[in-house]
C-alpha cells in the first residue's frame, strides 16, 4: 500500500443535513457576478476546526479505510491524524510555507514545499488552496477572472470567459447556501482531471460546512478515489496540534 499516496490524499485529496444539490424547481437564473458574491458573502469565518473523518482510498489496486482526527486553525495550519483499527498511523502538517508528515508502518517522513501534493493532484495547488477544498469553497480565486453563468441541475455552473492555457476549471454553486457543489479542475495537455465533489452539508452554528466530500484524480495510467466523511465537527474550540518528526526516522523526497 502506498501509504505516502493514502494519507496525503486523505486530507486533500456537517441542524439536520442539506443535500447539496436542491430538487428546487424555483432556482432561477442569476449573474455570474451575483453567484460569486453570494459565494463569498457565504465563506467559512470561524476561526478554528475540529472534526474526524472517515476515509475511503481506492487506486485501483489497494483500498483501505482510515479515520482522521482534523484541526485547522484558518490561515495558518492544518493539522491530521490518521489511523487504523484505532491505532496511529501518520501525522501530517501543513502551513503556509511547508508540507510535512511522518508514516510509522515504514518510518519516513517528508519536509518539503507542495509540489509533492500538487503532483499527486494534477493541479498546483497551495495551503489556501486546501484549507477551501476541505471547508467547501473554490478552490481558485473567483475574482481573478470573468465568468458566465448557467442553471445545471439545479446548481449554477460557472465557467471562465477565456479558460487557462493551462489548464480549465468548472465550478458548480449550490443555490441554496452558495458552497460549492462540484469544482473541477482538467488539463487536456497531459490527460489529467481532479473532481471534488460536495454531494452533502450540515448546518453547525448558523454554518454550512462539508458532510461528505468525493476526490477523483485521474492521470493516464491511474485514478485515485478519496472518499470523505465528516463528523464531530465543532469550531472555534482551543486544541492541540501536537508534530515531533520521531528520531531515527528516514526522509523522503518528492
Amino acid at each position: 500500500m502506498n501509504l505516502k499516496l493514502l494519507y496525503l490524499l486523505s486530507f486533500i485529496l456537517l441542524m439536520g443535513s442539506c443535500k447539496s444539490r436542491q430538487n428546487n424547481k424555483s432556482t432561477r437564473v442569476m449573474s455570474a457576478k451575483k453567484v460569486i458574491k453570494s459565494h463569498y458573502n457565504a465563506s467559512f469565518d470561524k476561526q478554528t476546526v475540529t472534526a474526524k473523518i472517515k476515509t475511503h482510498y481506492d487506486d485501483g489496486k489497494t483500498t483501505q479505510n482510515t479515520t482522521i482526527k482534523l484541526h485547522i486553525i484558518k490561515d495558518e495550519v492544518i493539522w491530521m491524524n490518521a489511523s487504523f483499527l484505532g491505532l496511529s498511523v501518520a501525522r501530517v502538517k501543513i502551513t503556509p510555507s511547508s508540507v510535512q508528515y511522518y508514516e510509522k508502518l515504514n518510518k519516513t517522513y517528508f519536509d518539503g514545499d507542495f509540489s509533492l501534493i500538487s503532483d499527486m493532484l494534477g493541479t498546483e495547488m497551495s495551503f489556501q488552496q486546501i484549507q477551501n477544498l476541505l471547508v467547501g469553497e473554490a478552490i481558485f480565486n473567483l475574482n481573478d477572472g470573468k465568468y458566465k453563468s448557467e442553471l445545471d441541475l439545479h446548481a449554477y455552473q460557472l465557467t471562465p470567459k477565456q479558460q487557462s492555457n493551462l489548464f480549465s476549471i468548472l465550478y458548480w454553486v449550490n443555490p441554496t447556501h452558495f458552497k460549492i457543489d462540484k469544482q473541477r479542475v482538467t488539463s487536456d495537455t497531459d490527460k489529467k482531471s481532479l473532481d471534488i465533489l460536495y454531494k452533502e452539508y450540515q448546518e453547525i452554528e448558523n454554518t454550512f460546512f462539508p458532510k461528505t466530500i468525493n476526490i477523483v484524480a485521474k492521470q493516464p495510467k491511474q485514478t485515485i478515489k478519496v472518499d470523505m466523511d465528516f463528523y464531530k465537527v465543532s469550531f472555534n474550540k482551543k486544541s492541540s496540534i501536537p508534530f515531533t518528526i520521531p528520531r531515527g526516522y528516514q526522509r523522503i523526497s518528492n
